[in-house]
């Protein structure tokens, strides 16, 4: 079962750090190549070279997942090098605490459209490699703030969780026929680089101990839970959204 994803290949996006790149790191384990998706090329290049000096085969491929000629860009350089890409994660996202009373409408639309449109912008373009192999998995990454109201974001970001959620049931229903899963997971308070960057010490753990499981939850947990929803294993789940939040949402 180590290598599970031997022989696939998946693309990640915003995986130069946090979830993203626990998630690079477990598919390298479970015997996956990896493209791997940041906008900021020199964290994504670090962070791919530390897996290739691990024995991973790894593609680092710069781009903004809300521009669509990045995306078109970036899925073809990974068939060039590739071949084929099975799995598709799509990480990459932003979050601003903002109240709605001050959200600029720049604001609004740059929080929306990495969470939202570029997880339609890097689906869409995935689709007809996986239709063409009759087999893939999309992982999307949505919150528990799609289904209650963000504890650290504004508005923008809750809506964009929201219709992360939506978008991946409607999807499974369409790709389906087509050998294609499509899942969300949502998590809760993750102890991530862009948590740390958003509120301080005292608040994490004053947050933690209001969990039933009274800590944040590690990276390396959810990348546990996408590779499950990459894996084999997972056949017959489609249009699921996975929660792991330490039971800070029970729903």
């Amino acid at each position: 079962m180590a290598l599970e994803l031997e022989g696939r290949v998946a693309l990640i996006t915003g995986a130069a750090q946090g979830m993203g790149r626990a998630v690079a790191e477990r598919m390298a384990a479970a015997g996956a190549r990896l493209a791997l998706n940041d906008r900021n090329p020199q964290t994504l290049h670090a962070a791919a070279t530390a897996l290739e000096g691990k024995g991973a085969g790894v593609e680092a491929l710069p781009g903004d997942v809300s521009a669509a000629g990045d995306v078109a860009r970036m899925v073809e350089r990974a068939l060039e090098r590739f071949g084929a890409i099975h799995v598709l994660v799509n990480n990459a996202g932003v979050l601003r605490p903002t109240a709605v009373i001050d959200i600029e409408e720049e604001e609004w639309d740059r929080v929306v459209n990495v969470n939202l449109k570029g997880t339609y912008l890097c689906s869409r373009a995935v689709l007809p490699a996986m239709r063409r192999e009759g087999w893939g998995r999309i992982v999307n990454f949505s919150s528990t703030a799609g289904k209650n109201v963000s504890t650290l974001g504004g508005a923008h970001y809750t809506a964009a969780k929201a219709g992360v959620l939506g978008f991946t049931r409607h999807l499974a229903k369409e790709e389906a026929p087509y050998g294609i899963t499509v899942n969300a997971v949502c998590p809760g308070l993750i102890d991530t680089e862009m948590v740390r960057d958003t509120i301080d010490a005292e608040r994490m753990r004053s947050y933690a101990r209001s969990f039933p499981i009274s800590r944040l939850g590690k990276p390396g947990e959810v990348a546990e839970l996408v590779a499950f929803l990459a894996s084999d294993r997972a056949a017959y789940i489609t249009g699921a959204s996975l929660d792991i939040n330490g039971g800070d949402l029970m729903i």
